[in-house]
């Protein structure tokens, strides 16, 4: 249950839907579900790229970060900038993958699916037509 006030609580909470989710997708009994999942997927998506481009914006610099800041150090804030960076590259190929995401559901639209049943009888008259008999 996410707690929308526990980011790191949070964080293994969709870690946790992740891997169930790759894991319930190994085969798909109901292609009609996929429209959805989709749908929720692209939403899903976004919202990371968002955390991760406020992830990223803590560490912009104290006037982000509440007055928190590393040690003091030039490593620090050399690596301090270094995580920024990767970050908001991270969110920003998210963002990318969040609209790719968004155009298959929107192509996902259009299909309709159902099932194929076997004609038994077309294949036994095919059959008895050919003067083939099992």
């Amino acid at each position: 249950m996410p707690t929308f006030e526990n980011p790191a609580v949070d964080a293994d909470e969709v870690q946790t839907a992740l891997r169930a989710l790759a894991h319930a997708t190994r085969s798909i009994d109901d292609p009609r579900q996929i429209y959805s999942m989709l749908g929720s997927l692209t939403s899903a998506v976004a919202s990371l790229s968002q955390s991760l481009h406020q992830i990223a914006a803590f560490h912009d610099g104290p006037a982000k970060s509440g007055g928190w800041v590393p040690a003091e150090s030039t490593q620090a804030r050399s690596t301090a900038y270094r995580v920024s960076w990767e970050l908001h590259r991270a969110g920003e190929v998210l963002h990318q993958v969040s609209e790719s995401i968004n155009s298959a559901h929107e192509a996902e639209a259009v299909l309709r699916y159902h099932r194929e049943f076997p004609d038994h009888g077309a294949r036994q008259s095919a059959a008895v037509d050919h003067g083939l008999s099992l």
